[in-house]
């Protein structure tokens, strides 16, 4: 196969890997697996926002590519794909089309539809209002403030603002909702509420994954993963903070 094809299919794959929130090591073994199943040398530099992959085969000039990611999120289904994929390319060598095909039907492969993820969000809500403590009713409290925030940030989220801004407002309806169910219905417990629905927004998956990077030794891309989920927490925060500072001055 041609060189300018085998790099095509290792960036394309592990583009896919880092922009469905795989670990550094991965999306870098995977990448450089790929090539080596094709007979060509690869090393492969996986940053926070892109791809960089050098390539060589005896007797024919290095050649160096990039890959650029911006649209990030977590889908551990399509990096099981991936996985699959490039197990089966180290198997047997696939051609350009076949490999390009399955590549494609991995990036096209469907995705939870918002109501089943409102349903997941509620149910989180729910499930981890119980957890910390929170009465029945703290709970329900929980699902209608989930569905609302999960709802509103979607919208946001296609408006295309900062990702700061998106949670902060999150962070402000999950706080300006517990205030208003307690108001309401003295018996329910804000803290509880509060402690429940924000547990839809936290980032544990990019946090995880960034210590994992930091430990195996990828410091530069760990380091912006841990700050990237922690931009998210302090957002959050920030706006249930916010919603609180609020409701005690207006006492």
């Amino acid at each position: 196969m041609e060189l300018k094809n085998v790099i095509d299919i290792a960036l394309t794959a592990g583009e896919i890997l880092l922009a469905n929130g795989a670990e550094t090591y991965r999306i870098e073994d995977t990448v450089v697996k790929i090539c080596e199943a094709y007979g060509f040398t690869g090393e492969c530099l996986s940053m926070s926002n892109g791809l960089l992959l050098s390539v060589e085969q005896s007797g024919v000039d290095k050649v160096t590519s990039m890959k650029k990611v911006n649209k990030k999120h977590v889908d551990l289904y399509r990096i099981e794909l991936i996985n699959s994929f490039s197990r089966q390319i180290c198997e047997k060598s696939l051609s350009y089309e076949e490999a390009k095909k399955i590549l494609d039907d991995i990036k096209k492969a469907p995705k939870f539809t918002l109501s089943v993820r409102i349903m997941a969000a509620c149910m989180t809500g729910f499930i981890y209002t119980l957890f910390f403590n929170g009465s029945l009713l703290d709970g329900i409290s929980s699902i209608i403030i989930c569905l609302i925030t999960y709802v509103i940030l979607e919208k946001i989220s296609e408006l295309g603002f900062f990702q700061f801004l998106e949670f902060y407002l999150s962070g402000l309806l999950i706080g300006g909702g517990s205030i208003l169910s307690e108001m309401l219905i003295s018996s329910i417990n804000k803290h509880n509420v509060i402690t429940g629905a924000i547990m839809i927004l936290l980032p544990g998956v990019v946090l995880t994954n960034g210590i994992k990077d930091i430990l195996y030794g990828d410091f530069s891309s760990g380091v912006a993963k841990f700050f990237e989920a922690m931009i998210v927490i302090i957002a959050v925060s920030a706006g249930i903070g916010t919603s609180l500072i609020i409701y005690l001055k207006g006492m």
